[in-house]
């Protein structure tokens, strides 16, 4: 028998050795680019905004997040159990039905009775802060589909660029009716559903488009009206979810099919008013006011969706009574001087974001010293009433102040509460919410 050569062997355990290291190194690689093993479709070399993309990492089994964000219409109002038949709910089984192996995170981002003006503040902590891997964008209806507000269709836009470009991942814009929507050929009438979809043609997104969805439904059997809206005709139970839940699907499909990459021209259709903004916490102003204090957001509400606590990180208070105890526990009430809110910013627009109480109060903002106004049925109003007793409970409180001054310019704000002496009274406010320009608070 001959003996091994023991250089032979030496050689051949270092040729191992490096074998072994190559194979860590490569093993490494794949798991730090986040790529799949040779075994399944890889995504890597697919764009992140594809939805080609989405489409092999939900196949592949991975963790993935989809996000919807919108208004009542997305939380699911009127529905028997938002959380499973509203229409992401049926959207999001739709999903799980057709990638069982994945990993799926839900978002709700939905603030019923709010537009997209407010969702420009509301877009990086309820959306992109969880950084979704798909989205599905509403506010269509709140911001009427019937007409084509500049101001509005600029919000709009704002939040469809910064989804694909921040948060670069596909998205479906979806587009929802009202009862009075639903007949048959009117939706090429409609002035700001077509804005949209104008909007979403730009920027290579799919729309699921409930319009025109159900208004080829309702030609085919009227009935389906009332089925849809069987209990207001503003929201949809159960079964007009589901439609909603189809015409939705049928856009995120139809992304699919068209191996459609999602990406933002080069330039805004609209005014950029809305791509500089900043949300300013109250709270962390250097100096409040005499009568403001920081506090607990109400851990009470009248719906779901207006459970502030889940959309607002803090409050300021402004009371005209402060609550102590004695030295026997006793509840000592004592009425409080409560002083104008001054911040001087740099914007084109002020929004300010908080919440609306059973005790809430009434109250005056000025810019520049001139009032600021709102208007319902084409008559203009001063004050502004940020008590919830009409709704039942508390909720969102989202007021634009003021649209359209010069950026470039330092401007003053003051909010004035308006409460009456004879019983205590609250204003909570969390946030200055400044678009355009600089958009800052200048200390």
């Amino acid at each position: 028998m001959s003996r091994p050569n023991r250089n032979n062997k030496k050689k051949e355990n270092i040729m191992k050795n490096m074998l072994k290291k190559v194979c860590v190194l490569v093993l490494g690689i794949l798991v730090v680019s986040g790529c799949k093993t040779l075994d399944k479709q890889d995504s890597c070399d697919l764009p992140s905004a594809s939805f080609q993309r989405f489409d092999a990492d939900a196949k592949a089994g991975k963790h993935l997040t989809v996000a919807y964000f919108g208004a009542s219409l997305t939380w699911g109002a009127n529905a028997t159990d938002h959380a499973r038949t509203s229409y992401r709910a049926r959207v999001s089984q739709k999903l799980e039905a057709k990638y069982p192996d994945a990993h799926f995170t839900f978002v709700d981002g939905a603030i019923g009775g709010t537009g997209s003006n407010l969702g420009v503040f509301r877009l990086e902590r309820d959306c992109l802060a969880y950084e979704p891997d798909l989205v599905f964008l509403d506010f269509s209806a709140n911001d009427d589909i019937g007409s084509d507000n500049p101001e509005k269709r600029a919000t709009y836009e704002s939040l469809v660029r910064r989804i694909v470009t921040e948060g670069k991942c596909p998205l479906v814009c979806v587009i929802f009716p009202f009862k009075w929507n639903s007949t048959p050929g009117t939706a090429k009438d409609m002035k700001g559903r077509l804005a949209n979809i104008e909007i979403a043609e730009a920027y290579n997104v799919p729309v699921g488009d409930s319009i025109v969805h159900i208004q080829n439904l309702v030609k085919k059997d009227k009935s389906l009206v009332d089925k849809i809206w069987n209990i207001d005709g503003v929201h949809p139970g159960d079964f007009g979810y589901q439609i909603f839940a189809d015409a939705s699907w049928q856009g995120y499909e139809y992304g699919l099919k068209n191996k459609i990459v999602c990406k933002a021209p080069e330039k805004m259709m609209s005014a950029d008013t809305y791509m500089t903004w900043s949300r300013n916490r109250i709270s962390q102003f250097k100096n409040l006011p005499e009568g403001w204090k920081p506090g607990f957001v109400s851990r009470i509400s009248a719906w779901y969706d207006g459970y502030m606590p889940r959309w607002l990180d803090d409050v300021v208070i402004a009371s005209n009574v402060d609550v102590t105890k004695d030295d026997k526990g006793k509840k000592v009430t004592t009425k409080v001087k409560v002083d104008p809110l001054i911040v001087k910013f740099k914007a084109g627009s002020v929004m300010i974001f908080g919440e609306e109480t059973l005790k809430s109060g009434k109250f005056l903002a000025f810019v520049d010293g001139k009032p600021c106004t709102w208007t319902k049925w084409d008559k203009e109003y001063t004050e502004f009433d940020a008590n919830s007793a009409k709704y039942g409970g508390n909720r969102q409180l989202s007021q634009m102040l003021v649209k359209g001054l010069d950026p470039d310019k330092v401007h003053t704000l003051e909010i004035r509460p308006m409460f009456n002496d004879e019983e205590p009274q609250e204003l909570r406010l969390e946030s200055i919410c400044l678009a355009g320009g600089e958009a800052k608070i200048i200390e």
